[in-house]
């Protein structure tokens, strides 16, 4: 028996996780928890040091903070996209081939730099949402199942 799966449908997936991607990045605000001294200590030192970034003083934590939600709403972003995207691939699979190809890889290079820089659960997240890209890039393809 042969499964078939609709690259509409693993978009839909790619975009819910990458939402749940979102949400827990989102929640992670401010994504430092100070629980020693040196913790303190280290913080109090980004906030506190000022320096000169093409005409504006910012210090360490504002890259940090300011990066942070930068992402997040990328992260909200790709997945209303992604949402998007799955309507249009209902009606012309293999046109958006090209814009899956480019989250896919977006996405693949995500999870190699989560994984050299961060944690298990971000990582977790951005390799299901590459693969259910991977899985809605095949599928729409001129031999695809849709």
């Amino acid at each position: 028996m042969e499964i078939r799966v609709k690259s509409w449908i693993m978009l839909r997936v790619a975009s819910v996780i990458t939402f749940l991607y979102f949400a827990g990045h989102t929640l992670g605000i401010p994504w430092t928890p100070a629980v020693g001294p040196q913790e303190v200590t280290l913080l109090a030192s980004m906030k506190s040091h000022r320096f000169d970034a093409m005409g504006s003083s910012r210090t360490y934590w504002d890259f940090y903070y300011g990066f942070g939600l930068v992402i997040c709403g990328y992260l909200l972003v790709q997945a209303v996209v992604l949402w998007q995207l799955a309507s249009r691939a209902k009606a012309d699979p293999v046109g958006v081939r090209p814009i899956i190809a480019s989250f896919f890889v977006s996405f693949l290079v995500n999870s190699i730099l989560v994984w050299k820089y961060f944690f298990t659960v971000p990582l977790v997240m951005a390799i299901a949402i590459a693969i259910s890209l991977g899985i809605a890039l095949v599928s729409a393809g001129p031999k695809g199942t849709d």
